[in-house]
């Protein structure tokens, strides 16, 4: 058994479930502890074995509720030092401590091996990962990755199943309601991947054996389920690839996907 699901994703809280066998792990926890474990509860699943919280980035959606989670189940938090360092004083004390991780340098929790490598965001130390399980599937997690790196596309080019970010249509965003410097910063190499950059990405890593792509990170304000889903679906038909596509929401998980 190896499963994921998308608990919450967007700009108002992001929070990944992965299961295997022998464990279970957030990457993770942008929302109220309340909401992330109600969450839980809505996929059928008892949070009381999660092993861990890994913590991508420093910004709010993302770490908002890392400390409560892991007060309330007397679990570590993985993340690298500027991470930690950068949020330390939001997320208070930790009674099972912190794991410090390292970008390009892989490590193991229960069944799982796991290699963070740096995204191109703008925050202290961001970082997307890889999670292998003993058969050799491959989950590869992309969100606020800002344009996609050489690096990126080797390290998720071979996954079974794919997170990945989709988070603004850009007439959208050219024509709404941000201010100028804020869509600059959205567009830019340290912002978010467009739904034409993450069909961009898709044509480069794309083989027969990657089974399902989870489009993630919606902007509310730039895009709609609706137009991802219909950008990617477009790709995908045209080149008649059969991968399962999802589309991951705010307000509801997706469900549990086998990797």
């Amino acid at each position: 058994m190896f499963q994921t699901t998308v608990l919450a994703s967007g700009s108002k809280g992001n929070a990944i479930l992965i299961r295997t066998e022998k464990t279970k792990l957030l990457l993770d926890a942008g929302l109220s502890g309340k909401k992330i474990f109600g969450f839980i509860e809505q996929v059928r699943l008892a949070p009381q074995n999660i092993r861990g919280i890994i913590l991508s980035h420093e910004h709010g959606d993302h770490s908002y509720g890392a400390g409560v989670v892991c007060r309330k189940l007397n679990i570590p938090l993985f993340a690298t030092r500027p991470t930690y360092l950068a949020c330390s004083h939001k997320i208070g004390k930790l009674p099972a401590g912190v794991q410090y991780i390292e970008p390009g340098k892989s490590f193991r929790i229960e069944d799982l091996e796991i290699h963070p490598f740096p995204s191109s965001h703008d925050a202290v130390d961001s970082c997307n990962f890889t999670f292998m399980n003993h058969e050799g599937r491959k989950l590869a997690v992309v969100t606020d990755a800002g344009y996609p790196t050489k690096l990126m596309i080797e390290r998720i080019k071979s996954a079974s199943t794919l997170i990945l970010e989709s988070n603004h249509d850009v007439q959208m965003l050219l024509d709404g309601p941000y201010p100028w410097e804020l869509k600059q910063r959205v567009r830019s190499r340290q912002g978010h991947l467009s739904n034409e950059q993450a069909v961009g990405v898709i044509n480069q890593v794309l083989h027969p054996d990657l089974k399902n792509l989870i489009l993630a990170h919606l902007s509310e304000t730039n895009n709609t389920p609706e137009i991802a889903r219909t950008t990617m679906e477009s790709f995908l038909h045209d080149i008649r690839h059969p991968v399962k596509l999802y589309v991951a929401l705010q307000d509801c998980p997706t469900e549990l996907v086998e990797v």
